[in-house]
């Protein structure tokens, strides 16, 4: 599989879909890990208390380490384009640079965020942008002029607070093989080492979910992602599959 994770800010994938890159790799596939900002403003708080004279760039140098430690956990390739956050500006520009990059990286799968985030104003941004570059990188066209590829899967990884934010899980993701590296990952990130244990403990609910939805009593953890886009297929993808 080609999975391209796309997080508003340098930690997201970490939280939310660490457990889902590991197993990934861990089955032979290849992850981009793409954050579209640092999180120096918003989500570097710890490090602007640590020292209230560091400067942006200083901040986003830390940030860019932290994720790239966890992502050489994870086993997964770490970019991040730098758009700024709080607020995170689009424009068409930006779209067609991410777009540019799902066309050359052609994943199967995409994960970002939801739609809805009422307590981050980026988050949203990131599915917007999501959802026109996905268009724009596997829309019908003229082949002789347009550049394609076949749409890709496409779903929202768990936002912080679901229950706000309009997250209906559909698709459970077995990472107990892979929980160890997520937790690893996880402590990589300083700047936010409070959500740590939040995510530890979420981890094991969502695969308390699982065994009950799947009756698989292997499974000690998971991750949860609500698609985006409907299942096409024969007959067999209306078999239960274990």
């Amino acid at each position: 599989m080609k999975l391209l994770v796309v997080g508003a800010h340098g930690a997201d994938f970490v939280w939310r879909a660490g457990g889902t890159i590991a197993k990934v790799v861990e089955d032979g596939g290849t992850v981009l890990n793409l954050a579209l900002s640092y999180g120096e403003r918003g989500e570097s708080g710890v490090l602007w208390k640590e020292d209230p004279n560091r400067t942006v760039d200083e901040v986003k140098k830390l940030r860019h380490e932290m994720a790239q430690a966890a992502s050489d956990i994870l086993g997964c390739e770490f970019q991040c384009y730098d758009w700024g956050d709080y607020p995170m500006i689009l424009n068409e520009e930006r779209i067609n640079q991410l777009a540019n990059t799902i066309r050359t990286f052609a994943p199967e799968v995409i994960l970002t965020h939801t739609p809805i985030d009422p307590f981050n104003p980026d988050h949203p941004l990131a599915y917007e942008a999501v959802q026109k570059a996905r268009l724009l990188s596997a829309g019908a066209g003229v082949a002789a002029a347009f550049e394609r590829i076949d749409p890709p899967r496409w779903f929202s990884f768990e936002p912080h607070q679901p229950e706000l934010s309009g997250f209906v899980p559909d698709t459970y993701v077995d990472i107990t093989s892979v929980f160890e590296k997520k937790v690893a990952a996880m402590g990589c990130m300083k700047a936010q080492s409070y959500l740590k244990d939040y995510y530890t403990e979420l981890g094991s609910r969502r695969g308390n979910h699982a065994r009950r939805i799947s009756g698989i009593q292997s499974i000690k953890f998971a991750e949860c992602h609500q698609s985006c886009v409907p299942v096409v297929g024969n007959i067999n993808i209306l078999k239960h599959q274990r």
